[in-house]
């Protein structure tokens, strides 16, 4: 009778042991289900070799390059070499485009920036002087989205070309036009769609790499800036410059 009851608990505990293998590969998606599966039921060396190969190429990609708010490649290309005339690549280092800054608006605009979040929205509404701050109902992703629409209208009248077929000076003559708010845009100055592309542009260019842009914390070594330290207890009292190299915030994630 015990040895019928020890067996009965065995089976019990083996059931439950194979069931929570089948449910975790059915809950963790192919991944989990594909590994569990292959050491429980077998499977081929060349097959296990391939998905290691296929997990060491995913290390190297950087999913923060991806596309949250634009619809339409035609729109990234313009806004992407919008910000390369604003910070172009010189002898200092690389420009807007290689630093990840059109990835960083992009991101920028599907969030709560780009659509004005926890921020005053009501009327009325006026045109408003200088020193006075957002004036527009348009949120900032459509300030955006009508912005870039009239770049590539400009340019397709001026030169009879797409925006990202210019030559840079015939780029930088599109801009200067939006600058001095010489562009008619329909809910918004095209001055104010400037200072937000060319204000985004710089952010992109020294924020955390967290945000898409700044890519390897290249804008940060061209200011020589050290980036997110949690301290610096250790060279608060020193009198020499201190040059240290720049640190992300994901690197407190190990620490």
């Amino acid at each position: 009778m015990a040895d019928e009851k020890e067996r009965s608990t065995m089976s019990r505990r083996r059931f439950i042991k194979n069931s929570s293998y089948a449910a975790g590969g059915a809950i963790g998606g192919g991944f989990l289900g594909t590994i569990l599966g292959r050491n429980l039921f077998g499977g081929n060396n060349t097959e296990k070799q391939g998905q290691q190969q296929h997990a060491n190429n995913d290390e190297s990609t950087n999913f923060n390059q991806a596309l949250m708010h634009f619809t339409r490649q035609k729109d990234f290309q313009i806004i992407s070499a919008a910000t390369e005339r604003i910070f172009p690549e010189d002898d200092n280092g690389p420009g807007a485009i290689k630093l990840g800054v059109p990835f960083f608006i992009d991101h920028q605009l599907a969030g709560s920036y780009g659509h004005n979040e926890r921020e005053y929205m009501m009327g009325p509404f006026y045109p408003g002087s200088d020193f006075q701050g957002y004036q527009t109902r348009l949120k900032r992703h459509e300030v955006f989205d009508v912005g870039i629409q009239a770049i590539e209208r400009e340019s397709q009248n001026e030169f009879g070309e797409s925006y990202i077929d210019l030559e840079g000076e015939q780029q930088d003559k599109i801009l200067q036009r939006f600058q001095d708010g010489d562009v008619k845009l329909k809910g918004v100055t095209s001055t104010t769609f400037f200072e937000l592309l060319r204000s985004a542009t710089i952010e992109g260019a020294y924020s955390d790499p967290l945000y898409g842009g700044n890519g390897n914390m290249e804008g940060w070594l061209m200011k020589e800036y050290p980036g997110n330290y949690m301290s610096y207890i250790n060279e608060i009292e020193k009198k020499e410059f201190i040059e240290k190299e720049p640190q992300a915030l994901r690197a407190h994630i190990s620490q």
